[in-house]
This record gives structure tokens, sequence and C-alpha cells, in this order.
């Protein structure tokens, strides 16, 4: 599978502002899962142990491999000492014009 970086370039100035939006999300979260791991100093499989979601299933993850349902995310994210919210988007002011 030898892409060129022109193909991707096209797959990605293809999408939408709410697919580059979610793919940002996606990012975010599996960033700040390896943040809340490393800073609780655990591994892969420490973090399995903790939370029961298996060590490939994290790697997958953190890797952005994947799209993990949101209770998956969940298990791991409350042995780290987070959880998700809920909270309004905010609006630049090109919005409320």
């Amino acid at each position: 599978m030898n892409k060129k970086w022109r193909d991707v370039e096209k797959n990605i100035t293809a999408l939408t502002n709410e697919e580059l939006a979610e793919i940002e999300l996606r990012v975010q979260i599996a960033g700040k899962i390896i943040e809340a791991r490393q800073n609780k100093d655990l591994t892969q499989r420490a973090l399995e142990e903790i939370s029961g979601v298996r060590q490939p299933v994290i790697a997958r993850i953190e890797k952005g491999k994947t799209d993990p349902q949101i209770t998956t995310v969940l298990r791991m994210l409350k042995p780290l000492g987070y959880t998700l919210a809920v909270v309004p988007l905010t609006k630049s002011k090109e919005d409320e014009q």
C-alpha cells in the first residue's frame, strides 16, 4: 500500500469541516489518554490490568487506528482519574454574524 502524498492530500482536502472536527476530537482524546497514562507511569499493559481494556485495543486507540466506543474510552479514563464531558461548542465571531 504505497500511497503518494498527492493521494493522501486529495483525501484530506476532500474532508468536510465536520469530518475534520471529528478527527481532531479523536486525536485530542487519544492524546489525553496517552498523557494521563504516562503521568501515572503506567504501561499499556498496566492500564489493561486496571481498566479491563485489552492492551492491543489501547494501542490501536492511542495510534488512532480505531474508533472506540464511548464505554471503552470511559473504562480507560476512570482509573486514570478522568471522565468525558459534554460541553457546548464555542462559536467564533464569524458564526455569530
